[in-house]
């Protein structure tokens, strides 16, 4: 990758490898907890309130858990897409109909099995919610290192509520990013919606 310093590579990787550590050290009580909260906050936030289209994921392992809000999401009347993760990383698009419209992907993830939207579909949305491992007041986020969600960002017109979704421990007073590195405009946890930069 031209113009990556070196250090800041090894510092996200280090960084990166704590945070999935400490998420894997997670009782699944609390994961479930937390992600009836987060939903919670973001199902009352105005900017998802307003939403007709929200671009959302759908999570996997500990990470904080978004399968009752999809269906909340729904239930609400919006327009749900979710991602279909293509060869090159890159996020193709589907709308999400409930549970049976997912199904097993690459890498563990559940995807929909509608017809693919294309990769600006993301575009459309009006709440972009992204998965991370950390956020910064800045609003820098840091991922998994795939690059497929900077990616996605990147095609998301600038004023869009664009949200990660963390544990309260993950909000950090620093991440180490890159000059691709697309920030985020709030990071919703159980403690509520922050709002960055």
């Amino acid at each position: 990758m031209t113009g990556t310093h070196p250090c800041h590579g090894a510092a996200k990787v280090a960084v990166r490898d704590q945070l999935l550590a400490a998420r894997r050290r997670r009782p699944l009580t609390d994961v479930g907890t937390d992600a009836r909260a987060i939903a919670e906050h973001l199902l009352a936030a105005p900017e998802v309130r307003r939403a007709a289209t929200v671009a959302a994921y759908v999570s996997v392992g500990t990470e904080p858990g978004t399968t009752a809000l999809l269906d909340r999401l729904v239930d609400a009347g919006k327009r749900v897409i979710l991602p279909v993760l293509l060869p090159d990383n890159d996020l193709d698009w589907a709308a999400y109909h409930g549970p049976t419209s997912l199904a097993p992907a690459r890498r563990g993830l559940l995807e929909p099995v509608g017809p693919a939207l294309g990769v600006d579909a993301v575009a459309t949305a009006d709440v972009v919610l992204v998965p991370g491992l950390a956020a910064s007041p800045a609003g820098l986020r840091l991922g998994r290192g795939g690059g497929s969600y900077d990616r996605a960002l990147a095609r998301v017109p600038v004023g869009t509520f664009t949200c990660v979704l963390l544990y309260d421990d993950e909000l950090l007073p620093d991440v180490p990013a890159e000059p691709h590195d697309r920030p985020v405009t709030a990071a919703a946890t159980p403690a509520g919606i922050h709002h960055l930069r």
